[in-house]
């Protein structure tokens, strides 16, 4: 069970889960740990995961022919952690999947939202890559369920400015309060919404501005990686959607760590003004992925 520490002065708070100390991770030097012979997300191994929540697609429970898989989280944070796998593909993610795969992905996000929106405050978020801190290499997103008294230490939707792009419900743009370099937000243009709110109409558009926003940022991300280090490193990002009221989904491309001076003041260094960002990403032209 997952324990909750306040700091009394700050009201921050710091989550004990020693279960995480055991999951496995695909990304450790093979003189560590031998790599999986399987991956278990992979479609045929079904069994290898604790029983499904849910699924879109075909076939029965625990068997092939789904296209979205939720199962619960062998090495939960909290008592209630969700894993959703995003296809039976182990390599494809959402800049390369067919519209309507990512349009069934965020329709799955909302589902699961939903279900337990009632309970605390929901988390959802996914990390893509090594340098995101992904442990296995298929493609999933993590749900997390906070209690209510926790007070999470999250920022608040930040004003609209160095648009990106747009459509008829969604604006993407990098902040002026930018604290990694090509940070991008998605924010609805509806105000005092949550998640849990958004309509299919909605979602049809989120799934377009958050496939051509993942599909700059990964041209730009291999444009930067390149110019650094002479080798195209794999497509690292984490996302998030966020928890409360004005709600939006903020994107973290990897291309920096953190060090001394940030963790020591709690003060970001963007070596890339957002402004910049914007228009370098605005210039990149994409279009949707086909199967």
């Amino acid at each position: 069970m997952a324990k909750f520490v306040p700091d009394i002065k700050t009201q921050r708070w710091i989550v004990i889960s020693q279960t995480r100390t055991t999951r496995p991770d695909e990304h450790e030097h093979p003189a560590d740990k031998q790599k999986p012979a399987v991956c278990v997300f992979c479609t045929g191994n079904e069994a290898m995961t604790p029983s499904e929540i849910m699924r879109v697609g075909d076939g029965e429970k625990d068997k092939p022919g789904w296209k979205v898989r939720v199962v619960p989280n062998k090495y939960p944070i909290t008592d209630t952690h969700e894993v959703i796998i995003h296809s039976p593909e182990h390599s494809r993610d959402i800049a390369e999947f067919d519209l309507n795969q990512v349009n069934q992905l965020l329709l799955v996000y909302r589902n699961r939202f939903q279900a337990h929106a009632g309970n605390g405050q929901v988390m959802l978020f996914c990390n893509h890559g090594n340098l995101a801190g992904a442990s296995l290499n298929h493609p999933h997103s993590q749900l997390v369920l906070i209690p209510r008294q926790i007070n999470l230490d999250a920022l608040v939707r930040e004003p609209i400015m160095n648009v990106v792009d747009d459509n008829h419900y969604f604006v993407t743009y990098c902040p002026d309060f930018s604290q990694w370099p090509y940070e991008v937000w998605i924010s609805p243009k509806k105000d005092g919404t949550v998640f849990g709110d958004v309509s299919d109409e909605e979602l049809k558009d989120l799934s377009q501005i958050l496939q051509y926003a993942l599909k700059r940022l990964k041209v730009k991300y291999h444009q930067q990686t390149i110019s650094r280090s002479h080798s195209q490193m794999p497509f690292s990002y984490n996302f998030y959607i966020h928890h409360a009221k004005n709600w939006f989904l903020r994107i973290i491309p990897r291309l920096v760590h953190r060090a001394g001076f940030e963790l020591g003041t709690g003060l970001s260094v963007n070596v890339v003004d957002p402004t910049i960002a914007a228009e370098e990403l605005k210039e990149i032209k994409v279009g949707l992925s086909s199967v």
